[in-house]
């Protein structure tokens, strides 16, 4: 499938990294809780590298050990961490515009995240683009497991054909679920993952929000 189809008209995007821009509260908040435990902190560039899916992988990667405590301890803590600052960030540049312009075009927008599904709701509502989704599935635990089997009820909610839908993501487990649920992929990369990350996942990458028009119209 070719992201250039004229025919998408259902849009699912990710949210954090793709439409919230967050990547620096991740840092801070994995970094606050690795000094917590006297382990170095990690700077923008090992966070890049190390990011991903399943997160406990990427808390191994930081440096956690659950030998010493369980994995939900520390990703607990990240949680609160982060949720008493999530207002601070704001939504990528071109978000709104972007959302508004697919929306007069007569796309359906439907938000399919990892993030749990009162966080989402709350910062949609708080940013005052809710309105711009048809539906939202988020998680019904903070503990950022994986999306797939999410996508598939997203999928027979919209119940349209597989080559009208397109997945917008900043990660290559975007593309994974992408794969999966049989649609296209966008993958940005201003997001969690830097555009070198993205390369070979075989998609289109855009550098800024309004790069999607055309993609998405096949203009």
């Amino acid at each position: 499938m070719k992201a250039s189809h004229p025919s998408f008209r259902h849009i699912i995007w990710d949210w954090n990294g793709t439409l919230l821009n967050d990547k620096w509260l991740c840092i801070e908040s994995i970094c606050t809780l690795l000094r917590a435990r006297n382990l170095p902190a990690i700077d923008e560039d090992r966070y890049s590298r190390i990011f991903g899916f399943p997160v406990k992988d990427y808390y191994q990667a930081a440096g956690f050990d659950f030998s010493v405590e369980p994995f939900e301890k520390p990703a607990m803590e990240f949680i609160r961490l982060y949720d008493s600052r999530k207002k601070e960030c704001q939504l990528h540049p071109g978000a709104v515009e972007i959302l508004e312009q697919l929306s007069k075009m007569g796309c359906s927008q439907y938000l399919l995240s990892a993030s749990e599904t009162g966080i989402l709701t709350e910062m949609t509502g708080h940013f005052g683009i809710s309105g711009y989704f048809k539906m939202i599935k988020g998680l019904d635990n903070h503990y950022a497991n994986g999306k797939g089997d999410l996508g598939m009820e997203l999928l027979s909610a919209i119940h349209a054909p597989t080559e009208s839908i397109v997945m917008i993501g900043d990660t290559s487990h975007d593309k994974e679920v992408a794969d999966i649920l049989g649609v296209s992929s966008i993958l940005y990369t201003k997001g969690h993952y830097p555009a070198f990350r993205l390369m070979d996942c075989g998609t289109p990458l855009i550098n800024n929000l309004d790069e999607l028009v055309p993609l998405i119209s096949g203009v």
